[in-house]
């Protein structure tokens, strides 16, 4: 295990860099967010990152990065729990809550808990009403390398009721360049979120049968022509073990990756609009299992509540192979 200094944020505050190894992987670490800034598999890189502090802090492309105190949206920043109504900055547009806000996990710098050549634990604080959200929250993310899996173990306690979804956002191009409209991309999921203008869930739980949101057998995700930033359904609430969420291909490199989770939804990100975030445009996608958007907002949807004497937990799992 490697660590030492990446760089500095606007308040001065170091951002760290832990290096893992194990095998055939390889993987870099940022207190920032306690983001994967780079992971390799047999020695080729297989996500995007930046080269330094400077470009994490100014594009918001989340690269990487533990997404949260509720990753993905919430319309209007809007929210009700126990009778009670809660707004939250809108950060989209001035229309949704995105990614918990100005100041949500993936802006923070993490405390280092521990860490040894396989693994590192890190730590953050989120007091209460920060964002508008209610109850101070400790989450701990922990990574760890086990064979040819990386596995990222999410955890939280709360003093006070509250909503919590936290996703990982790496973008993933397994061929190491170009962009990933050749990759093919499985999803097992019969249903699909269809999504307003604003990218909010309608409410709606779609069947993916005979439409582009169909990828339960290896499809290019450039096949149909269709931008893709929708959550899919894996099951109604989150499972107390990984399951299958995802497969993706990469057709030169001939490397696999197997996304395994807890949790009931995957959003699938196509990279569309990352040529104005330093990356071009589809040149990594984004594969984030977690709760249903705006969940907090709608009744048939998962539970995204956490209470004092409860612990959320989710694990993924990265599992790379070859073709």
């Amino acid at each position: 295990m490697a660590h030492a200094p990446f760089g500095k944020m606007d308040d001065g505050a170091t951002v760290n860099e832990i290096r893992l190894g194990a095998g055939a992987l390889g993987l870099s670490i940022l207190t920032h967010g306690a983001r994967i800034h780079g992971l390799t598999f047999q020695g080729r890189p297989r996500v995007l990152g930046f080269a330094n502090i400077a470009d994490y802090l100014t594009h918001a492309v989340y690269a990487g990065a533990v997404a949260g105190r509720y990753a993905n949206r919430i319309a209007g920043g809007r929210f009700s729990l126990d009778g009670k109504s809660y707004q939250l900055p809108c950060n989209e547009r001035g229309r949704t809550h995105l990614h918990g806000g100005m100041r949500g996990f993936a802006h923070r710098n993490w405390d280092i808990v521990e860490a040894d050549d396989t693994h590192v634990t890190l730590t953050l604080v989120s007091p209460d009403g920060e964002e508008g959200y209610p109850g101070t929250l400790q989450t701990y993310c922990t990574y760890s390398l086990d064979g040819n899996d990386v596995r990222i173990t999410l955890t939280a306690t709360t003093d006070a009721p509250t909503i919590i979804n936290l996703a990982t956002h790496s973008y993933f191009n397994l061929d190491g360049s170009g962009d990933i409209l050749g990759h093919r991309l499985t999803i097992p999921a019969d249903h699909y979120l269809p999504v307003d203008d604003d990218l909010i869930p309608t409410g709606a739980i779609a069947d993916v049968s005979g439409t582009a949101f169909d990828f339960r057998t290896p499809t290019a995700v450039g096949a149909r022509g269709q931008r893709y930033d929708h959550n899919f359904v894996l099951s109604k609430e989150r499972q107390s073990e990984p399951r299958l969420a995802a497969s993706l291909e990469g057709p030169q490199s001939r490397t696999r990756l197997d996304v395994l989770s807890t949790e009931p939804g995957l959003q699938f990100y196509d990279g569309g609009y990352l040529a104005g975030g330093g990356f071009g445009a589809h040149g990594g996608l984004c594969l984030e299992p977690q709760v249903f958007p705006n969940a907090p907002n709608e009744p048939g949807f998962s539970k995204a509540t956490l209470r004092p004497g409860e612990t959320y937990r989710q694990v993924t799992l990265y599992r790379f192979s070859e073709i």
